[in-house]
């Protein structure tokens, strides 16, 4: 027997939701604007209410419970429900939306996209903050649908019917050598590629698409380092005569700030086509459209303008 009755209060559901996004009593008072006391009073109902302790500390973490973690998507859909319900019944205005707004990026993106995003949002929507989030692209539909989080840009996956995707663009590769490399003063040739040594910057184990355009034509290339992020490729790259491929728009902004040069590429590598992904339940959330739009127009502009320092004419059509 429960204790659910006609006078439940549906913000302890809010608390709910925060305490399990941010994993603390501190976190989820920070992000609805109440005092930790606030916080905790809110939680003693809900384990009354539910008959459950729902979250347990470990470490500086309140960990859910299996009840939780059963119902947690439901309530998040709810809440969901109920500010688009809101939001339908009155004009909208982004300078009304108070979130954290989740989003899973790559560290290209957060570089590319953060300074116009949040210039915006500082002037249209000052109490949005955004949340970025390194998130596992298995478990983008998984963290979607509970409501962890908002919002996912990166390469095109494979997901379920349930989650809605937008490609954005198209971001073409680019070879990045130091500067006064050999490769510099003339057009890098598929020869000159495959005899070098390159830095493969992946979270994964085995091919990349490179690799297996290569291995068709019966080539390889050496790896000497594999790594986690562009900037630390770029900075090997810099003192180096290895080669490095990467996304031609990120290229070519940290070759403004380290002694690298950005090329064509020698052979038709495909482009990487950035996508957002969302969960269908807030297709009808003005707030969430709003910024899924905003980060669409932002995206819209990575890359706009920017041309090589050499020619890449017919290489990326």
């Amino acid at each position: 027997m429960n204790n659910f009755d006609n006078r439940l209060d549906l913000n302890l559901f809010r608390v709910l939701d925060a305490i399990h996004a941010n994993g603390s009593i501190s976190g989820a008072a920070r992000a609805l604007h109440l005092t930790q006391p606030a916080i905790s009073h809110s939680l003693a109902r809900l384990r009354d209410m539910f008959g459950d302790q729902l979250f347990v500390r470990q470490g500086n973490r309140m960990v859910a419970t299996e009840r939780v973690r059963g119902i947690i998507a439901d309530v998040r859909r709810s809440l969901h429900g109920l500010y688009a319900a809101v939001e339908t019944a009155t004009d909208f205005s982004p300078a009304r939306l108070s979130m954290d707004f989740k989003v899973a990026l790559r560290d290209v993106l957060e570089s590319a996209t953060f300074s116009p995003l949040i210039r915006q949002l500082a002037s249209e929507a000052p109490g949005v903050c955004v949340v970025s989030r390194r998130v596992a692209r298995e478990i983008f539909e998984k963290e979607l649908a509970s409501g962890s989080l908002d919002l996912a840009i990166d390469r095109k996956i494979k997901v379920g019917p349930h989650i809605r995707q937008k490609t954005l663009l198209r971001e073409p590769n680019a070879v990045v050598v130091r500067q006064g490399h050999a490769l510099s003063s003339r057009k890098i040739t598929q020869a000159d590629y495959v005899a070098a040594t390159h830095v493969l910057v992946t979270h994964i184990e085995g091919m990349e698409p490179i690799d297996y355009i290569l291995a068709e034509q019966g080539q390889g290339r050496k790896v000497g380092l594999r790594c986690q992020h562009f900037f630390a490729a770029c900075k090997v790259i810099a003192e180096t005569d290895w080669v490095l491929t990467m996304p031609r728009t990120y290229a070519l902004e940290l070759s403004a700030v380290l002694a690298v040069d950005v090329l064509a590429a020698p052979l038709a590598i495909p482009p990487i086509d950035l996508v957002m992904y969302w969960h269908a339940a807030r297709d009808e959330d003005q707030g969430h459209r709003w910024m899924r739009d905003l980060f669409a127009e932002v995206m819209s502009k990575y890359g706009g303008g920017a041309s090589l320092s050499k020619d890449i004419s017919a290489v990326h059509d």
